[in-house]
């Protein structure tokens, strides 16, 4: 969430960053709002010391014996007032949150402008592309024709974008995420941690997925809520209705997208000691994305499924060290494409291109001979304050002994189906045998090639 006092003070600034983006902010509605909420809080600041005054005159009063019947009622009609003029303080609040919790956050000055995907920049290429004396295969027919992937297996049981590994197909899946994790804690300094693979809405709201993407997460629905809606239906009372909604809204869950979601929000509501900074996790977690707005896509294979895995990378860290953690994390993504000696390159997103609540993003793209194209693998990002404001997610500096907000990044370190489907594709032979990297073979029990 964007800093509110930045609103207020510096609001021309807020519409540039947000322009390069592509993002019209209503300058209109927010002026208006807070011209409403300053002359509203002057009010309930003004109501709330005549009402003080008042009461302590009563006191006066009633030591000396007099009579403090009219007084009384002049206080509770302050009180009255005061009730109003904060609820509708209240209610302005809630919608400037609003609309800060709907705006993206404002691209870094070091970000390249532009108006869409086109306009990203390549940083840096490593390793060589591979090169087949026959024409190479994608991994769906790679998959199919050694009889360890399954896509038809998987609508029948679920629906379409899912997949049924078998063998050393499934192994390799396995394989791949006990050495990310390795490396990323033995080599890296990460601290694995395993967490809930659903979350809270506020967990949601915390890391930018609510309000704004409600339709691209998958909600775990509470029953019974129903049964008990059914029983009030016809009742007149329908505040017990409204009661029972309000309670299942506060505990309504998601399945998690990523696992940036419950990793961040460790630090939700935390004050963080200076010497523990920075924190560092890793973790491998299912993700459930609906995928909305996406029909038609990357339909074939694994590359966009409804349920994927992945080796999540989240620092936490104070605000002057935020850029080079992300440069850091970025390497140590990088890493694990290098020890599996797959060719890939770096590209800086350009501020149409950046996700919803991040400040900076590079993405890691990996090249697939079936498709002939680099594509995504990882994105690192430095979301700055915007998530630890919505999290109040805080360190304590120790020169002035306050909290302060922290520094939020996230990259995934590496994504496994899309790491399995590169190995597979780029070490393929002319018999459509996939030929383990040499990194990954004691992870794979001395496996050299899935036959």
């Amino acid at each position: 969430m964007l800093d509110p006092h930045l609103l207020r003070t510096n609001l021309d600034f807020v519409i540039n960053g947000l322009s390069k983006r592509g993002y019209k902010l209503d300058t209109e509605v927010i002026t208006e709002l807070e011209s409403r909420r300053k002359q509203v809080q002057i009010t309930t600041q003004e109501l709330q010391q005549e009402r003080n005054a008042r009461s302590k005159e009563i006191g006066k009063v009633k030591a000396q014996g007099g009579d403090v019947e009219s007084l009384l009622k002049q206080v509770g009609d302050l009180g009255d007032r005061l009730k109003a003029s904060e609820a509708e303080l209240e209610q302005i609040q809630e919608e400037l949150n609003f609309i800060l919790m709907s705006t993206p956050n404002i691209p870094h000055a070091s970000v390249p402008e532009g108006t869409s995907e086109a306009d990203n920049r390549e940083i840096r290429r490593w390793g060589d592309l591979p090169k087949f004396d026959f024409e190479p295969r994608d991994h769906v027919d790679l998959g199919e024709a050694l009889g360890l992937i399954d896509f038809e297996a998987a609508t029948r049981i679920t629906a379409s974008r899912f997949v049924v590994m078998s063998g050393a197909i499934a192994r390799l899946h396995r394989a791949l995420i006990q050495f990310m994790l390795d490396i990323h804690t033995q080599e890296h300094g990460y601290t694995e941690v395993n967490v809930p693979y659903m979350v809270n809405a506020e967990s949601m709201r915390g890391t930018g997925q609510l309000p704004k993407f409600k339709e691209d997460l998958f909600g775990v629905s509470h029953g019974g809520i129903f049964d008990y809606l059914n029983i009030f239906t016809d009742n007149p009372d329908f505040e017990k209705t409204k009661e029972i909604i309000r309670q299942y809204v506060k505990t309504e869950m998601f399945l998690i997208p990523t696992a940036e979601v419950p990793v961040t929000n460790l630090a939700r509501d935390q004050i963080i000691p200076s010497g523990k900074m920075p924190l560092k996790y890793v973790c491998h977690s299912p993700c459930f994305r609906s995928e909305a707005g996406s029909y038609g896509k990357d339909t074939r294979g694994m590359i966009r499924q409804h349920q994927f895995e992945k080796v999540e990378l989240v620092q936490l860290v104070k605000p002057q060290d935020s850029y080079q953690a992300l440069e850091e994390l970025t390497g140590h993504a990088e890493a694990i494409l290098q020890k599996l000696a797959l060719p890939y390159r770096v590209v800086a997103l350009c501020s149409a291109d950046l996700g919803f609540s991040s400040a900076k993003t590079y993405d890691l793209e990996v090249w697939l001979p079936g498709q002939q194209k680099y594509r995504e693998i990882s994105s690192c990002s430095n979301f700055e304050d915007f998530q630890a404001r919505r999290m109040k997610a805080r360190w304590r500096n120790p020169e002035t002994g306050k909290p302060e907000l922290l520094h939020t990044l996230n990259g995934s370190g590496l994504a496994v189906g899309r790491t399995l489907v590169a190995i597979m594709e780029n070490f393929q032979d002319r018999e459509g045998r996939i030929h383990i990297p040499e990194q990954l073979r004691s992870w794979m029990g001395g496996i050299d090639i899935i036959d």
